[in-house]
């Protein structure tokens, strides 16, 4: 889960695992699996960095580079 700001300033938390796109338009807009868009002050940067700090925490970086380097 990662924090997030809307534009009106209120923060709610997000499920990074619901994200499937993140743009700039230029307000940072996520769009989830389930086609909602959001729109936050946060930056693309930002959130992208808060993505991966969030999968660190939870250890899903490493076992991505752990499938990534097996072979058949």
């Amino acid at each position: 889960m990662i924090k997030l700001k809307r534009l009106n300033g209120e923060t709610f938390t997000l499920n990074a695992f619901m994200i499937e796109q993140i743009q700039s338009y230029p307000d940072t807009t996520i769009t989830l699996i389930n086609g909602k868009k959001v729109v936050v002050k946060d930056s693309e940067v930002e959130v992208t960095e808060l993505i991966t700090s969030y999968y660190k925490r939870i250890g899903i970086i490493h076992s991505l580079s752990e499938v990534g380097n097996t072979s058949e």
